[in-house]
């Protein structure tokens, strides 16, 4: 069996696959739960007990001979101190390089396209961008013999306004946030809420209806759950923006790895807002590329539907790399 894992700032999701990456036990964790991923891997073996040929974590943050701080979380995973706890090979692999590898193995029914490749490239470098706790990045490069995902932590890149509404938002989270503006402070589930209340801030009071729902739920999905269901301006102008600059992003991370092989939106909240994504709002930023705008016409554009691409290329990574060890 392979261990998979897929840690994230706020769960880690352990999966036991077999060995053609077929998941057979899965579990989800909230890491604020636990001190250690290896007590969460503990805690799963020992109700899932399995003989272990390797196994593979997708952690949010940068990974650094085999350590890794998480990003959002007070963790140090150790793939040493993992292997000795479980007795085989670990690798730890950025998040983003897990959800990559994931695309690559998923069916196409596991996808919604939003923009349709015009010539298929079947070795072409592929671009991978998920908003969730935090933005992840990364791009799939063929090496000639096959695909390997690289570690990106891009999602702290500066955040560009492309339109003067833009430039007023970074205004706001500049006095929020301080000199650095990532495009992780627009394009995560905090990112959204921050959205929301610029949104608000020139939109008048806030209805008590919604103060209510937002108080009494999660923030953000609130405000995302509202917005698809046209209850409120703010709401709906803040995923749009959403909409609009995960789309700029996305094609800008198109053009800085020549992914002729397309872009692929992964993460947790694309799944959860395809109804706004369908719209072209972001079709028609990701293509707003000047004299480059004919070039990512031709890209193909899809979201994946299926939560679990990180799970799926942890074990897919294990599976490729087993008989090297």
């Amino acid at each position: 069996m392979i261990l998979a894992g897929d840690t994230g700032g706020t769960k880690t999701v352990l999966a036991l696959c077999d060995l053609e990456g077929r998941i057979v036990h899965e579990r989800i964790f909230l890491a604020a739960d636990y001190a250690s991923l290896e007590a969460i891997v503990a805690v799963f073996l020992a109700a899932h007990p399995a003989e272990l040929v390797g196994a593979c974590f997708g952690v949010a943050g940068p990974v650094v001979d085999g350590t890794a701080r998480i990003t959002n979380l007070p963790w140090v995973i150790d793939a040493k101190a993992l292997s000795a706890q479980l007795g085989v090979p670990v690798t730890l692999l950025n998040d983003l390089q897990a959800t990559a590898l994931g695309a690559l193995v998923l069916p196409p029914e596991a996808f919604a396209w939003l923009q349709p490749q015009a010539t298929p490239a079947p070795t072409g470098t592929i671009a991978v961008i998920a908003p969730g706790t935090g933005l992840g990045e990364s791009l799939v490069i063929h090496d000639g013999a096959g695909f390997r995902a690289l570690p990106s932590e891009g999602g702290h890149a500066d955040f560009a306004p492309g339109n003067e509404r833009e430039l007023e938002l970074w205004r706001y989270l500049r006095a929020r946030h301080g000199d650095h503006v990532s495009y992780e402070r627009v394009l995560s589930g905090n990112g959204l809420g921050d959205l929301y209340g610029f949104c608000r801030s020139t939109r008048g009071a806030e209805p008590a209806w919604l103060t209510a729902a937002l108080a009494a739920g999660d923030r953000n999905a609130v405000v995302a759950e509202t917005a698809l269901a046209g209850g409120d301006s703010a709401c709906a102008e803040a995923l749009a923006m959403f909409v609009e600059i995960l789309g700029a992003e996305g094609g800008i991370l198109a053009l800085r790895g020549l992914a002729t092989g397309g872009v692929v939106i992964g993460g947790g909240i694309p799944p959860k807002i395809v109804p706004a994504l369908q719209t072209g709002a972001l079709v028609a930023r990701f293509n707003a590329k000047g004299r480059f705008s004919a070039w990512t016409r031709a890209l193909g554009v899809r979201v994946t539907l299926e939560p679990r691409a990180a799970l799926f290329g942890a074990a897919h990574h294990v599976l490729a790399h087993k008989d090297r060890s």
